[in-house]
């Protein structure tokens, strides 16, 4: 297995080179806008160096496997396509909405879905017909906010590598080797691209690569509720998951939509406070999300979860607080 690991690190090494080498030729070049950190045009769609490593590589290894999760791999390509066409020639919101909702479904037809939230206080939170309603809010807010956090050179790709990590262990420890082999083909991959990436970077990832990877990383956090409680996997997740909320709570509060763009991620305050040094603020966060992966591995799936919701419900208010006054140190327009 470790050696087909390899082999998806050194392909990935390759084709993300070739795709920045050819980016101008294919069009996959990021104009930097008033919201951005960089300020030259740079090649972008990594994700599709990284993502064909993969898909070229676990096939001949692994075809079984694969074959029996036709409709969840089928899933990840769709949404591999939305978000390539998005690199290319920037595809509507409305379209890559359209195709993560329609991908989930597919991956449904595998038996991947959230049925059940978990014990909270004594009462069991069983899903029933929402459960597939549930799966696609779930999904679709999960694969947003990590592309959302993709506005730091490396920061995507390290955040994703410790979740991944994460899952990858549950997989090894339940046995599960479809865990096992997609976390560790997207770890491999994108230890590839971080050697383009890592700031400063010569190639983004782009929504092909953004897209892809927090849907993947959706099907494996739904896998992962098999031997965990739910509420794990909010912490196992959370740097995405905390930053989306925490910003959209803001947004509201202030009255502004909550989906307008804006330079108030966690990543661009925390930035500033390291004196914009994007390396410090990007291990930083990557430190930050092993703590709290390590805290959600610890959870036992048979526990009352009312208590760990509380705790990171607790973990929002107080990165609201550190934000809030953070960016009335910096005099931030949020």
């Amino acid at each position: 297995m470790y050696l087909v690991f390899v082999g998806i690190f050194i392909l990935s090494l390759v084709f993300v080179g070739l795709v920045k080498h050819y980016a101008a030729d294919l069009g996959l070049i990021d104009v930097p806008n008033e919201r951005s950190i960089h300020r030259n045009n740079t090649p972008r769609g990594a994700g599709i160096g990284f993502y064909l490593a993969i898909a070229f590589v676990l096939p001949v290894f692994y075809f079984d496997v694969i074959l029996s999760y036709t409709w969840t791999c089928t899933a990840i390509l769709l949404v591999f396509i939305v978000g390539l066409l998005d690199d290319h020639r920037d595809t509507s919101p409305n379209t890559k909405f359209f195709v993560i909702m329609l991908s989930t479904v597919l991956f449904y037809f595998d038996n991947i879905v959230v049925d059940h939230l978990g014990t909270f206080f004594g009462f069991e939170f069983s899903l029933g017909w929402f459960a597939l309603p549930f799966t696609l809010f779930a999904v679709v807010g999960f694969t947003n906010a990590l592309n959302l956090i993709d506005g730091l050179d490396g920061l995507a790709a390290t955040v994703s590598i410790v979740i991944l990590g994460s899952f990858f262990a549950v997989g090894t420890m339940h046995d599960d080797l479809f865990m096992m082999i997609m976390s560790g083909a997207f770890i491999s991959a994108l230890l590839g691209f971080l050697v383009f990436n890592w700031h400063p970077s010569s190639i983004f990832m782009g929504d092909s690569g953004s897209l892809t990877l927090g849907f993947t990383i959706s099907i494996l956090a739904i896998k992962s509720l098999a031997y965990l409680p739910t509420v794990s996997i909010l912490f196992i997740a959370a740097i995405p998951i905390l930053d989306t909320v925490v910003v959209m709570v803001r947004r509201k509060i202030k009255g502004k939509s909550m989906f307008c763009a804006d330079r108030c991620h966690i990543h661009h305050i925390l930035r500033h406070f390291f004196a914009e040094d994007t390396r410090k603020t990007v291990l930083f966060l990557g430190v930050f999300q092993t703590i709290y992966s390590l805290t959600g591995l610890q959870l036992e799936r048979d526990m009352d979860e009312g208590v760990l919701l509380i705790l990171f419900v607790l973990n929002v208010v107080l990165l609201y607080m550190f934000l809030a006054a953070m960016i009335k140190r910096q005099k931030r327009d949020c």
